[in-house]
């Protein structure tokens, strides 16, 4: 059972602070989704996570199963079981998604699938995430739409099968359709095993992946905790209360 803890982190990017003393437990068969505005910093939280060298951690731990992330360079982290779908992925000339998607697939098992197997695997994922088969030969992330990013992304998490998946608004930039499909495949994702921390400005994707949990950010840290409910509060309200909190704190 995969347990994600977040305690009284602290970053900074370029001796900035962004974070000011996060609290946050994910445990295997939740999902947690963290709102807030613009600025508020879950991106930032995102990155940290993940080891961006960007973000410099200044204070606190971030344990997965009571190791330590933050000792762990980029590819242990992952590794170890942490995924990070990028709000805006990069592109990488020259290498096919295929080629990726195996590579990352023998770095998290320790070796390389049979290619039979693998391709037989990737195909189903694919098309379970409406993918043209062609797309498995186009260059990484290279003239994508927003919607094929986020469905790579999706792609990704279905063939790397993590214990905890950060999602960095995975609905940005999606019509109804294309959500739906990513919606479907963060179901899909979704398990006793497997824990889900889901970033997002708006509800429209919350409703198709229910949260347990619902975390409002502002000034850096979670300022409001809740089920579902809050997030229906903060589409009839919005932020500014609570931004005023955060500020205020």
């Amino acid at each position: 059972m995969a347990t994600l803890e977040i305690r009284d982190l602290h970053v900074s990017v370029e001796d900035k602070e962004i974070l000011r003393g996060v609290d946050l437990t994910v445990k295997a068969g939740e999902t947690h989704a963290i709102m807030g505005p613009n600025g508020s910093g879950k991106s930032t939280l995102a990155y940290a996570i993940a080891g961006h060298p960007k973000y410099t951690v200044t204070g606190g731990e971030v344990l997965l199963d009571d190791e330590s992330v933050l000792d762990m360079s980029v590819d242990e982290r992952a590794r170890a079981g942490l995924f990070l779908a990028m709000q805006y992925p990069v592109e990488v000339p020259g290498v096919s998604v295929s080629n990726f998607l195996r590579t990352a697939v023998t770095a998290v098992r320790g070796e390389a699938p049979k290619l039979r197997e693998f391709s037989k695997e990737m195909r189903s994922a694919m098309a379970e995430l409406q993918i043209d088969p062609a797309f498995a030969q186009r260059n990484l992330n290279e003239g994508f739409s927003g919607g094929e990013k986020k469905r790579h992304e999706i792609l990704q998490l279905e063939m790397l099968k993590p214990k905890v998946a950060v999602l960095d608004e995975t609905d940005s930039g999606l019509d109804i359709d294309a959500l739906k499909v990513v919606s479907e495949g963060v179901n899909r994702f979704r398990s006793d095993e497997t824990g889900v921390l889901l970033i997002t400005h708006y509800t429209r994707i919350l409703r198709y992946v229910k949260p347990d949990f619902v975390h409002v950010f502002a000034a850096g840290r979670v300022v409001e905790q809740g089920g579902p409910e809050l997030a229906e509060l903060l589409e009839t309200e919005g932020y500014e209360k609570f931004t005023k909190a955060g500020a205020s704190a």
